[in-house]
């Protein structure tokens, strides 16, 4: 074993094998280092989503007023995401170039595209905008309104009388056993 100066194979910085203090100010000079690459990871994730935002406006400035299914924004968090609507949003891979669109579904989340391309991730951004609009007006066109809001359909408010008629039905006649079991003792 050779005693006398370290170096360190990253910085070459040598320390005394004694002195702790040095070897204290070297790590937090590393890790200093190292938080710094990945703020500016983070920063640069933010960036190409606020590009991919931007090239999305002309999308969303089409979509009419009146329809309130999206939700558009970027959050902020450990993985900044670009949310389009509340279960799909837009991550970049783990290689920080590569846009993921991803729809969250009752049974996992799901790939909905995946590119290095902004133009390709604006298609499927688009592609997707138009099914929720087309799912939600059959939606809409399947579900019987009246001027006063939605109503039932006559069948099941006949199914519901009838079914309330027979539990009344029913308690009498439990009520007229339980008179007769008392009476007779």
């Amino acid at each position: 074993m050779r005693i006398g100066k370290r170096s360190t194979p990253e910085h070459g910085a040598a320390v005394e094998p004694g002195s702790l203090r040095q070897a204290v100010r070297q790590t937090r000079i590393e890790l200093a280092e190292r938080s710094a690459v990945i703020v500016e990871m983070r920063d640069a994730e933010l960036a190409r989503l606020e590009l991919l935002n931007e090239a999305l406006d002309p999308l969303f400035a089409q979509t009419p007023p009146e329809i309130d299914l999206f939700d558009r924004g970027i959050s902020q968090g450990d993985t900044p995401r670009l949310w389009i609507d509340a279960i799909a949003h837009v991550a970049m891979g783990r290689d920080k170039r590569r846009y993921r669109f991803v729809q969250d579904t009752r049974y996992g989340r799901k790939l909905i595209a995946e590119s290095h391309d902004i133009g390709e991730i604006v298609k499927a951004v688009t592609h997707y905008v138009a099914s929720r609009m087309v799912e939600r007006e059959q939606a809409l066109a399947s579900a019987p309104f009246k001027a006063g809001g939605m109503e039932s359909a006559p069948s099941s408010r006949v199914r519901d009388v009838g079914w309330f008629l027979l539990g009344v039905a029913a308690g009498i006649v439990a009520l007229f056993a339980l008179v007769a079991l008392i009476g007779a003792s």
